[in-house]
């Protein structure tokens, strides 16, 4: 990550930026952030279309309709929410709560079984 500046901004974008970043599961300063790299990525490309890249997030549009920038700005967008989504992604918790067992590798790559009455 590159180096963090202080800065100041007005109330109401920091407010909006920490609504929205709640849903994302970012902080304030990484929604703007976001907002920014997004900017960046439009203004550099003038024929591209806010409008076309939120319906292409939105599964309205077609991504292979977008130019070479506005996949960019996609694929961005995307990158952020898998990584978010990553993030808070727990299925040993999940399966746990419902009863539901599952396997996986151990550190010598070994099968074993855990959860719903199996030996933990």
């Amino acid at each position: 990550m590159g180096q963090t500046m202080p800065m100041r901004m007005d109330g109401e974008l920091f407010e909006a930026a920490k609504a929205v970043g709640a849903v994302a599961s970012r902080s304030a300063a990484q929604q703007i952030s976001h907002w920014a790299r997004i900017g960046r990525e439009l203004e550099a490309s003038p024929g591209t279309s806010q409008r076309d890249i939120q319906r292409v997030l939105a599964g309205e549009g077609a991504y292979d309709d977008l130019g070479e920038r506005g996949q960019a700005v996609v694929r961005a967008i995307w990158d952020e929410e898998i990584a978010a989504r990553l993030g808070t992604l727990d299925l040993a918790r999940e399966f746990t709560a419902s009863g539901r067992s599952w396997t996986e590798a151990d550190e010598n790559g070994a099968i074993v079984a855990r959860g719903g009455g199996a030996d933990d």
